[in-house]
């Protein structure tokens, strides 16, 4: 069912946010400074292409160890990052997601685009794990 729900997904608007989160990590790579930023957006546009079976989690509860993204650097980084590029990125899945509430058929979708709206806005000390 994850598969069908995925292709689906990557059909009906998942494959254009999937890029979104790309081109922003490809724009945070040209950059020295935008490194951290360009890794966790490749990490969430690989999850953006095919979510179904996945889940965002802060990396700290996962291994129950503090590190440089998930403590108080983490916190400036996504302030930083929100301002810049998260707030944008949260406006299209939120944008995405009205649309696939409009049918029945597309509220599962929509709801993985809530989901990603709210990655979007921190995604700085996220993993992606399977459910």
């Amino acid at each position: 069912m994850r598969f069908i729900a995925n292709i689906f997904w990557f059909i009906l608007g998942g494959f254009v946010m999937g890029l979104g989160w790309w081109l922003a990590g490809l724009l945070c790579a040209v950059t020295i400074v935008g490194l951290p930023w360009a890794k966790a957006c490749f990490v969430v546009g690989q999850f953006a292409f095919v979510p179904f079976g996945k889940k965002a989690v802060n990396r700290s509860d996962l291994t129950g160890v503090k590190d440089i993204g998930t403590g108080t650097l983490a916190m400036v980084g996504n302030i930083i990052w929100f301002v810049f590029a998260g707030i944008w990125l949260a406006i299209g899945h939120l944008l995405c997601a009205m649309f696939c509430f409009v049918t029945i058929i597309g509220i599962p979708f929509g709801l993985q685009h809530l989901k990603l709206a709210g990655i979007a806005l921190a995604p700085i000390g996220q993993t992606i794990v399977d459910k």
